[in-house]
């Protein structure tokens, strides 16, 4: 099985609800970690806007990526363009891919769902590749 870690600048929207999508829909497919450059929290606005759709991502939390190993992950995927920031070990895993999607903190309800939905749909691409 593949792992795949979620990465962008704190860990507390993106990442975490590209965690709950492929942790929901590559169940048994792929493993699934997230992660930031800096931990934070998980926002509650993305917390809202993924239970919406019946995911449930409370329980997730924050974690800094300087805890986890490059060497650990199959496939790595910045969704910040923050991709340029990170250490070289993690872009050069066998998939290393830079999403640069829309910062949705701090903005109207209606870019966390556009968000949401282009995570979604770039997580079921991503299982169909890795699996």
């Amino acid at each position: 099985m593949k792992k795949v870690m979620f990465v962008c600048k704190r860990n507390s929207c993106r990442s975490q609800m590209a965690e709950g999508f492929a942790k929901t829909l590559g169940q048994g497919k792929i493993g699934v970690t997230s992660s930031g450059l800096e931990a934070s929290q998980v926002n509650s606005t993305a917390i809202k806007v993924m239970e919406d759709i019946g995911i449930d991502i409370r329980e997730q939390t924050s974690k800094p990526l300087s805890d986890f190993n490059a060497q650990d992950y199959d496939a790595v995927i910045s969704l910040c363009g923050c991709g340029v920031n990170l250490p070289q070990d993690w872009v050069l895993q066998e998939v290393f891919e830079d999403w640069q999607l829309d910062d949705p903190d701090g903005q109207p309800l209606e870019t966390f769902y556009r968000v949401r939905d282009e995570i979604k749909e770039r997580v079921e691409k991503l299982i169909d590749k890795l699996s």
